[in-house]
Parts: C-alpha cells; structure tokens; sequence
C-alpha cells in the first residue's frame, strides 16, 4: 500500500517563548526588558505573527496527509522519510538548519515576517501553502537545485551543509592544521597553518557569512550563485610563524576539487550553518576533505 503524503512543518522556538521560559510569565519578562529600554510588544507581536503562520499552514494541508511537527532543536533526531514535504515555518536560517537532514525531498519555505526576512530561502507567504503542496505531489512545481557543502572525516563522520562550513576550535582559540586543495594538476604543496579556522561556502552563503569575508578581503574571486556548482573558501586570520604559513588562505572549489585538513591541534571541530552544537570533532592526525555534496536541497521557488 502506497503511504500518503506527509506534509513535515519545521519551526524554531521564538523569543517571546524563550523569554517566558527564562522570566516564568509575560510580566516579569516584560519588566525584564522594560528596565532594559526595550518593549515586549515587539517581541510578542513576531510571536503571534509566527504562531498564526503555522495555524494557516497546519489548516492548508490536505486532510488526507499525514502530518508532523517538528522543532529545530529535534531535527538532528527526526527520520524523514522520502514521501515527505518539508514545509519550513520561519526565517531562511530555518531552511538551512532542516537541509542537512534531508535527501532530496522538497521543501517549501514559509515566510512568517515578511519585510523582516530577507526572503532568500523563505519565499512564500502561508495562504500559498495548499497549492505549493499540490504542486509539490503532482510534480508540477518550479524548483530549484541548490548546491550543499560536505565534510567527509578519514573515519567516515560525515558533515552535509547549505550555507557553508566551517572549520577551527570549539572556542575563541587558535587551531593548528597542514592544508592542501586536492584534485587540482598544479596544486601547491600541503602548508601548515595557524588559524581560527577555514571556511567554506556554497552560493547560499554567499548572502551570509561567505559574503563577509569576501568582502573583508576584497576578494576577485566570482561568488557563486546558488545552484551553482562551485564554492569558495577563506581561511580566517592565519598566522604566520616560523612553522606556519599564509600564502594558501583562499580558492575556489569546482565537484572535483576537495580542500584536505589535516588536524596538528588536539581538537578542531567542523560545524555547519550556524550548528556547533552537532558538529564532527576531529583529533589530532585526523583527515577531512571537504568539496560539493552529490546531494542539493529542492527548494519550491
């Protein structure tokens, strides 16, 4: 027996829930803030705007779906299944916080503060939900391919991102690594370096952090567009000693391409979009290659 469709709804705890939850009730934490010079009504009125988004998308999914909920804290513990449309409740970060977990299901981005958002990943407003999970079963939807970034470790841990990657120390530390861009006939030497990490983005981070240091260096290099297959990447702050170079600190990645670390710190560890808290840790002589993912997220444009 074929299973229904199940539309999966992907939500984060808003601010005014976390400020109930630290202050126990909407008066102490609006006291909180007030003797700060900040008004809750802001914070509220986002937390309602949320809150009626999802009532609208809860309504809108065909009553003979299945249906589940799910909150950014749990995604690392819930099984998507391949029959699954993931309907994303919230800001673009959202998006990329539920990507690394899926597997070419489609995904429909929610925006529940427009204006607010930029938009980029969060494209559709909640009365559009019915017809976008239509589509998305009928296989008439638009979508787009996006290119993900992954981090493979010598003992198979794998790492899959949307907006980039990052590489370094679990704190405010400096980690020391040999690196080296494989794949590639002129490739220099492996260089050892002392940094606070390397970052590598997809044309999705382009908007974000990749983009920051892109400009920061003044950069030539192009910047992806999001289905783009190539990504960049930066290293952060090298240091220079008499054992530690800086004349390999940026580049670009085509599918074949891979940027290999290797660990000469204790601890160094490799987290995406913004998630350090599920994270690789990578020990001292340990390898990781990280490149362009075969798998891309299937964002409903």
């Amino acid at each position: 027996m074929t299973l229904a469709p199940r539309a999966v709804l992907v939500h984060r705890t808003t601010e005014y829930e976390e400020l109930l939850a630290r202050h126990g009730t909407h008066g102490q934490a609006a006291f909180f803030l007030s003797s700060r010079d900040r008004d809750i009504r802001e914070v509220a009125e986002r937390h309602h705007r949320t809150h009626r988004a999802l009532i609208d998308v809860t309504a809108a999914v065909p009553h003979r779906w299945r249906q589940s909920r799910v909150e950014r804290a749990d995604l690392d513990r819930f099984l998507f299944g391949p029959e699954d449309v993931v309907v994303v409740v919230g800001q673009d970060g959202l998006v990329a916080n539920a990507a690394k977990y899926l597997s070419g299901q489609p995904v429909v981005g929610i925006d529940t503060d427009p204006g607010r958002n930029p938009g980029v990943l969060v494209r559709h407003r909640a009365a559009d939900t019915g017809k976008l999970l239509a589509e998305a079963v009928g296989g008439r939807a638009a979508a787009d391919e996006l290119t993900m970034v992954e981090a493979v470790a010598d003992d198979s841990q794998r790492l899959l991102a949307l907006n980039e990657i990052c590489l370094g120390p679990a704190g405010h530390q400096t980690v020391r690594y040999r690196l080296s861009a494989d794949a590639r006939p002129a490739s220099p030497a492996p260089e050892a370096q002392a940094s606070s990490g390397v970052l590598v983005g997809t044309g999705t981070g382009a908007t974000g952090w990749l983009r920051s240091l892109w400009q920061e260096r003044a950069s030539t290099l192009p910047l992806p567009a999001p289905a783009d297959r190539r990504l960049l990447w930066f290293v952060r702050e090298a240091w220079p000693s008499p054992t530690t170079g800086t004349s390999l600190v940026s580049g670009a990645l085509t599918p074949t391409d891979r940027l290999r670390l290797t660990v000469e710190s204790d601890r160094l560890i490799a987290f995406g979009d913004g998630m350090e808290s599920d994270a690789l840790t990578l020990t001292w002589g340990q390898t990781v290659h990280v490149g362009v993912s075969a798998t891309r997220l299937r964002l409903l444009g």
